[in-house]
């Protein structure tokens, strides 16, 4: 199968007000997430990108608008890599909502926490993981097990992605941080999948490209990492 580059949006407008935008429509980037998004094209500058995918939520497509640009490709939105639906949590603040009863379900047991008139977690991991594996699998019939191609989306829907990529019970998500702007990586296999980053700010990239990779069947490496 090929290789996903998980990228969170850059940072939002909402990001630096403390609020949870949610769905909220026209969210754009703040003057942080804008230098953040510019420096993309210098950063994936080595990799060979097969295709871009975003979230259909303003902040993410206004992320990839340069490097679609820089490549000539065009940015396929998915509407099912949106952000988590959080219902009438929309547009408050983190620190008012850290204050519900609801709150520590999401931080502790968040298979079970369903936001008041949205969505639950476990549904939204459910179907992230299953859009990106059905583009996994459509790039790489298209170009072949070597393809990489990059998904702008959401926090909390890239947790739930490596939760499930890392054999991590959703529960256990939280764990995970992924900041704005932050790469996570992903190759998957007909047994299994590989995470080769995760909250990666960086900019060297090179170990994705194909003759970088020192064995691209679904067996893990045996003794430790390859680096001797």
């Amino acid at each position: 199968m090929a290789t996903v580059i998980l990228l969170r949006h850059a940072r939002s407008a909402a990001n630096g007000a403390g609020t949870l935008a949610g769905r909220t429509p026209g969210v754009g980037l703040d003057e942080r997430g804008r230098e953040q998004a510019i420096g993309l094209a210098e950063r994936l500058a080595p990799v060979p990108l097969r295709a871009l995918v975003a979230s259909p939520l303003r902040r993410c497509v206004d992320t990839l608008s340069g490097l679609s640009g820089q490549r000539g490709l065009a940015v396929e939105t998915e509407q099912d890599l949106a952000e988590v639906d959080y219902g009438d949590w929309t547009g408050r603040s983190v620190r008012e909502l850290s204050e519900e009863p609801q709150w520590k379900v999401v931080q502790q047991h968040p298979s079970a926490a369903v936001f008041p008139g949205g969505e639950g977690l476990a549904g939204v991991q459910a179907r992230a993981v299953a859009a990106v594996r059905a583009h996994d699998a459509r790039l790489a019939a298209e170009y072949g097990e070597e393809a990489v191609w990059l998904a702008c989306t959401h926090g909390d829907v890239i947790k739930g992605i490596l939760a499930d990529a890392l054999g991590l019970h959703l529960d256990g998500f939280q764990r995970i941080v992924v900041e704005p702007c932050s790469f996570s990586v992903v190759r998957y296999t007909d047994t299994r999948p590989f995470v080769l980053r995760i909250n990666d700010t960086g900019t060297d990239l090179s170990g994705l490209l194909p003759a970088d990779r020192k064995d691209t069947s679904g067996d893990a490496v045996v003794g430790g990492s390859t680096g001797g």
